[in-house]
């Protein structure tokens, strides 16, 4: 009897070894398998590298133009401070040579952040009393953003308001201005100066 209990005993141990193997030789086909679908993926690597480099492209074009922007708004905050139109003029100018600069690639980029900046393009020009190119950036804006529009922090429409500083609504119309969404003491203002005009 302890003769064949040590035969079992022996039989189950290969049996043991036979059935690790088979699950260690399972294991390791299971992942070279796998690896092989990691490396059959591969075939995007130029395009995954391409995209990455256009990418970076990007990137490296916004951060100048940020850097830019960012040095142009100091020349704004120093307008603000001073009041005088010629900083108004240097600041808006600036801004206007940050987005001449970057060129097609920035096009798409970050919409709101440009649009901000020339919406103050717009708004510097005008304080430095060039209305003309107060004009032209206000017509840039809507030609670039397709009627896309800003709000200020009192809830007033960017477009609205730059319209009617340019006098480019019709001011005969009955309503157009109380109609639009300008500020209030903006409003009350141009109320006033038109009625000294007529009277």
């Amino acid at each position: 009897m302890e003769w064949n209990t040590q035969r079992n005993i022996r039989q189950n141990a290969i049996l043991k070894r036979s059935t690790l193997h088979r699950l260690g030789a399972l294991a390791l086909l299971g992942f070279s398998l796998s690896a092989c679908n990691i490396t059959a993926g591969g075939g995007h690597t130029a395009e995954g590298i391409g995209y990455r480099q256009a990418r970076f492209s990007e990137m490296m074009v916004m951060k100048s133009w940020r850097d830019c922007r960012d040095e142009a708004l100091v020349l704004d905050k120093s307008a603000r401070s001073s009041g005088l139109p010629s900083r108004y003029l240097a600041s808006a100018k600036a801004l206007q040579s940050c987005e001449a600069a970057a060129g097609p690639e920035i096009v798409n980029l970050n919409l709101e952040e440009r649009m901000r900046a020339i919406a103050v393009v717009s708004l510097n020009f005008l304080k430095g009393g060039d209305v003309e190119r107060a004009r032209t950036s206000y017509e840039s804006f809507q030609q670039h953003f397709g009627g896309r529009d800003l709000r200020f922090p009192d809830g007033s429409s960017y477009l609205e308001t730059i319209a009617v500083l340019l006098d480019m609504t019709d001011s005969t119309a009955a309503g157009e201005l109380s109609t639009a969404n300008v500020n209030a003491t903006l409003k009350s203002e141009l109320r006033r100066a038109r009625y000294w005009e007529r009277h």
